[in-house]
């Protein structure tokens, strides 16, 4: 690739550890009001409540509402939202794929984390005004949203790649939210 513009060093003498702060552009609002019960993944629906995925929405606030344009033409979103509600974490976790063993943190997905920060993929099924209406929510009702991308097959999906410990572990459990 040819550059227009010459190379640029904007990191060299930046190795500090600044702290951020972040104002939510919204709020999950979400069938799920107690941790027991609500799905541990988005795709994962057996043993929460109902026994299947249960429609949600995501309510931005009033003026974030022109930014939702033409996010109706995707069919999934990805949603960085706020474990508001977990308190300290530790750095080895057990796994309710594998109980019997310890894993480092930053290999689960365990929601206590040094960083209370959570992603998760989502199903939309309509946009109108400040809502996105969406399937899939593994997300407490109340939770703070930071910030909505839209998912994009072809940058998103990497079917073929390793699942660390997980492999062997995690069978193979079919998306319910998929349209036939």
């Amino acid at each position: 690739m040819r550059r227009s513009i010459p190379e640029q060093d904007h990191t060299t003498g930046r190795d500090e550890r600044p702290s951020f702060s972040f104002t939510p552009i919204g709020v999950v609002r979400s069938p799920y009001t107690e941790r027991f019960g609500t799905p541990r993944q988005p795709t994962i629906t057996t043993q929460v409540k109902e026994d299947r995925a249960l429609p949600g929405r995501i309510e931005l606030l009033p003026e974030f509402a022109g930014g939702l344009a033409d996010l109706a033409e995707f069919e999934r979103i990805w949603c960085v939202f706020v474990f508001h509600l977990n308190q300290g974490y530790g750095l080895k976790v057990r796994s309710p794929r594998d109980p019997g063993r310890s894993v480092g943190l930053f290999s689960t997905r365990a929601p206590h984390r040094p960083c209370p920060i959570g992603l998760s993929c989502l199903r939309v099924t309509a946009v109108e005004a400040t809502q996105i209406h969406v399937l899939g929510l593994d997300i407490l009702d109340g939770t703070p949203v930071l910030d909505i991308k839209p998912y994009v097959p072809y940058a998103d999906a990497f079917p073929e790649a390793r699942a660390g410990w997980l492999e062997g572990r995690v069978q193979d459990e079919p998306d319910a939210f998929r349209p036939r």
